[in-house]
């Protein structure tokens, strides 16, 4: 009240309407019920916390302050709270094997398999047959020695992990040779000058950017010299006036002088693309024949499986790096086993493999099926983004993958949205809201801007079905 005796209106008089938490709960008995005392508790303090901050600082809030009103915001706050961060999206970039969405969509064998697997107790290092305790790498070395001919495999936790562990064991404290046209960076600033490093290994550089030849690697062996090293160069390519010494030279050079010799093929192929009109990729089969001693590679990019570092190789080179007390920390736990395992198992059947493996199949997929795809789409979207942008089916060219094959490309097809403006500017803010509401939909949609249009590349796309089922609620936000 004011002196007056009239009603005292604004923020700070509104404090006095602000429940206690007790009473907002009392309010709310069905969120304690679904979501439990403590979290209610916990986001009625945060949320009244707020409001109160809000009210001392003079501004008035935009929501209503009785009980009701503030326990469906309250409901709002619980169910946001255990919201997980990793979404399920639809990936209409264009990039089969991206590296921001998750490389490689597992088989639906392995997620099968990984629901078995996690749903109780498994045979993780357990010997079935002896009773006795097991090796994890007995789940997948047996599958990788017959897909690609090895002696011996193990595996990791990532391909760099694959890398380090590779050279750590095999070349510490020792001279490991590799030409500079294959210092590569991975990802995320990891060198192969660091990887070295880190394995406690000394890097000889030999050759030049461009050109590097076999006397180069011979002039560079010494007595301290433990390994050999050669880095496929899958995420960039080098044209003109370059040469570069393949596996099968350097092999009778490293046995002659006794030394070993690895290969790092990263994107990891454990086929020949080339049978699917794909570029082709060397694969461990043919660097194991080549001579090679150790080969690593990756288990989520064209292989199609989890995050994994694959070591195939020689008997005698594979132990040492399983033996190798780093191996422990840089393991594989049993999920990304469980899917590993069921990946391989598809290859035992290649004429299936396409059919099965949702990155082969992209990857090899007609262009004219992509076209369809998008036609089936293009009257909806319309509908949905009208009036405010125009949709028109368009030819587009795919992505293989952002560190697989990056300068590939396919012939693929799309849904190409542009802006209605009366002017000439504005396109980027249009472009920018509209991939905002896309993802911002319950399953986000991701496409590219390119050319002052918002591009969906229909290629990584199944069905329509989950796209339609997103379209009211895009046209709702773009009202």
């Amino acid at each position: 009240m004011s002196p007056d005796g009239s009603m005292v209106h604004g923020p700070k008089a509104m404090l006095s309407k602000l429940p206690s938490v007790d009473r907002l709960l009392n309010h709310s008995p069905a969120l304690v019920a679904q979501f439990g005392a403590a979290l209610v508790t916990e986001q009625a303090r945060a949320l009244l916390g707020e409001l109160r901050q809000q009210l001392l600082a003079g501004e008035t809030p935009a929501r209503a302050l009785d009980e009701a009103g503030l326990a469906q915001v309250l409901a709002g706050r619980c169910a946001q709270r255990l919201a997980p961060r990793m979404k399920r999206v639809i990936n209409l970039t264009g990039t089969v094997i991206h590296t921001n969405l998750g490389r490689a969509v597992l088989p639906q064998a392995a997620i099968e398999h990984i629901a078995a697997m996690m749903a109780g107790p498994n045979n993780l290092e357990y010997d079935l047959a002896s009773g006795s305790r097991g090796d994890r790498d007995s789940i997948v070395e047996g599958l990788l020695c017959e897909i690609t001919g090895a002696e011996a495999a193990t595996v990791v936790n990532n391909n760099a992990a694959a890398v380090l562990l590779t050279i750590a064991a095999l070349a510490r404290d020792k001279e490991v040779v590799v030409s500079r046209g294959e210092l590569v960076e991975i990802g995320g600033a990891f060198r192969m000058p660091d990887v070295m490093a880190s394995a406690g290994a000394k890097m000889v550089e030999v050759g030049t950017t461009n050109r590097t030849h076999l006397a180069d690697y011979e002039r560079a062996i010494n007595p301290a010299t433990a390994l050999l090293m050669k880095v496929h160069t899958s995420n960039y390519a080098v044209q003109g006036f370059t040469s570069a010494v393949s596996e099968a030279e350097l092999a009778p050079l490293a046995k002659a002088k006794g030394v070993l010799l690895a290969t790092d093929l990263g994107s990891g192929s454990l086929i020949d693309m080339g049978k699917y009109g794909l570029p082709k990729e060397p694969t461990p089969q043919e660097m194991l024949a080549a001579g090679c001693d150790v080969v690593t590679f990756s288990g989520d990019k064209l292989l199609g499986g989890p995050q994994a570092g694959l070591i195939v190789g020689s008997k005698a080179a594979v132990s040492r790096i399983r033996k190798f007390p780093m191996k422990r920390a840089l393991r594989l736990s049993k999920l990304p086993l469980a899917a590993l395992e069921a990946t391989l198992t598809l290859y035992l059947q290649p004429d299936r493999l396409a059919e099965q493996l949702p990155t082969l199949r992209w990857l090899t997929r007609p262009q004219a099926d992509v076209h369809a795809m998008a036609h089936s789409l293009l009257a909806p979207l319309r509908e949905a983004v009208a009036p405010r942008y125009t949709v028109e089916v368009v030819a587009l060219s795919s992505q293989i993958g952002s560190g697989s094959l990056p300068v590939d490309r396919l012939p693929s097809a799309g849904l190409a949205i542009a802006p209605v403006l009366s002017g000439k500017r504005g396109a980027g803010t249009a472009l920018e809201t509209l991939a905002t509401a896309l993802r911002e939909l319950p399953v986000p949609l991701i496409g590219r801007i390119d050319d002052d249009r918002l591009l969906l590349d229909c290629r990584c796309l199944d069905d329509v079905a989950p796209v339609l089922a997103l379209l009211p609620q895009l046209q709702a936000a773009l009202a």
